[in-house]
């Protein structure tokens, strides 16, 4: 009779640590699903984040070449004015041009046809 209780005994023991092994391979197995899904969902926030810098930054290269073009635009009205300087200052001193004096001025009105009355 003292085998059949050291039996039981042995038997509660290894149910014990069979189902502590199992518990803990559970505990494991959860564990390293969590982890799993956790950098799953990092990845998808990570490839959200690249998504939305890299929308980011084209919207600052259609800014920049914008105001490329505007600047490209300023600097030839700037050379125009001052182009426009310069054509007067020659037409002044090389040519000895200058603006006359009203009295020295005639105006020419044409006759008007009828069709261009209408």
């Amino acid at each position: 009779m003292k085998n059949s209780g050291q039996e039981m005994t042995t038997e509660l023991i290894d149910k014990n640590v069979n189902s502590t092994i199992k518990d803990s391979k559970v505990l494991y197995y959860a564990l390293l699903l969590i982890l799993v899904l956790g950098s799953a969902v990092m990845v998808v926030f990570q490839v959200f984040e690249y998504r939305h810098d890299y929308r980011q930054l084209s919207s600052y290269f259609r800014e920049r070449d914008d105001l490329n073009a505007e600047w490209g635009r300023l600097l030839i009205e700037q050379q125009t004015f001052g182009a426009t300087a310069q054509i007067g200052t020659r037409a002044v001193t090389q040519l000895r041009m200058y603006s006359p004096p009203t009295t020295q001025t005639v105006v020419i009105s044409l006759p008007m046809k009828t069709e261009d009355k209408k």
